[in-house]
């Protein structure tokens, strides 16, 4: 069992929860992830590490609540336990000195691209960040990407904050401008990477996005995860989750998504049942 040492709820929905799990804070690295599974009946699901500290041996992960799993594990707190927390999976992103690297997140991947930004920026990059969220009632951890950001960049959908649009208004003035940019890594929405990486395509930037697509052992066994690659399957839980955005087939990706949209309901509604007492959850 790995144990809950401190949970906050960052936004509506959206929780942050430090887990005791010493052997995969000792070997994290930036855009790796784990696999968990709350209890014996509870389905496998991944979450993107946030941030580890390998001297205290915990693990953050950021969520928001979506189905039938997250809106379980949003009722642990501080104290309770889950009981398995696999990993680190995945290859982390790759480091090293480009240049200029933009690091462009939507919505809550905002937490996911701090260690990536943290790594870049030790490793002697310029880093631009460009955020995006509907709303400024609907950033967190500013203060942390900040830090790590030679520029921060900040787009609203509202206009509540910063500039009243999209991420990819900005990252293409970026690219226009007479800034030279090296790499661009993105993570958000896949319909956000989607677009961006057809943003920096034209100007021939290299662009690496973390994929999601359905994925149960992350290990490369069940073959849940395939992606197709300029035409080769490829599984994110061992050849990524990062790859060259410029290369997916971000069509068939969005597809695959959806593939149990309709058993993920049926999930939602027994949770949902089960939670109001309704009698109607078996």
């Amino acid at each position: 069992m790995y144990t809950i040492v401190e949970r906050q709820d960052l936004l509506p929905r959206v929780h942050l929860l430090k887990i005791q799990a010493p052997k995969v804070a000792a070997a994290a690295a930036a855009g790796q992830f784990v696999i968990l599974r709350i209890d014996a009946e509870g389905e496998r699901f991944p979450l993107t590490i946030a941030d580890w500290d390998a001297q205290a041996g915990t693990v953050t992960v950021i969520y928001m609540e979506i189905g039938a799993s997250t809106r379980k594990l949003a009722k642990l707190g501080a104290g309770d336990a889950i009981l398995d927390f696999a990993g680190p999976l995945g290859k982390p992103t790759e480091i090293e000195n480009f240049g200029t690297v933009v690091c462009v997140s939507g919505g809550f991947a905002m937490a996911t691209i701090v260690p990536i930004a943290r790594a870049m920026k030790e490793a002697g990059n310029r880093v631009i960040s460009v955020v995006g969220a509907r709303s400024k009632d609907l950033f967190f951890w500013h203060d942390r990407l900040t830090k790590y950001s030679d520029e921060m960049i900040v787009c609203t959908d509202d206009g509540s904050a910063g500039i009243k649009g999209v991420v990819t208004e900005p990252l293409r003035d970026l690219l226009a401008s007479n800034t030279k940019v090296d790499r661009v890594i993105v993570i958000g929405p896949s319909v956000m990477m989607k677009f961006c990486s057809k943003t920096t395509q034209p100007f021939g930037v290299k662009t690496i996005v973390s994929l999601n697509p359905i994925m149960i052992d992350g290990t490369g066994m069940c073959g849940c995860c395939r992606v197709s690659l300029d035409g080769q399957t490829r599984f994110a839980c061992v050849d990524g989750p990062e790859f060259d955005g410029h290369k997916v087939d971000w069509d068939g990706l969005l597809v695959r998504q959806k593939s149990y949209v309709a058993e993920e309901a049926v999930a939602a509604e027994r949770c949902r049942c089960k939670e109001e007492g309704c009698g109607n959850h078996g």
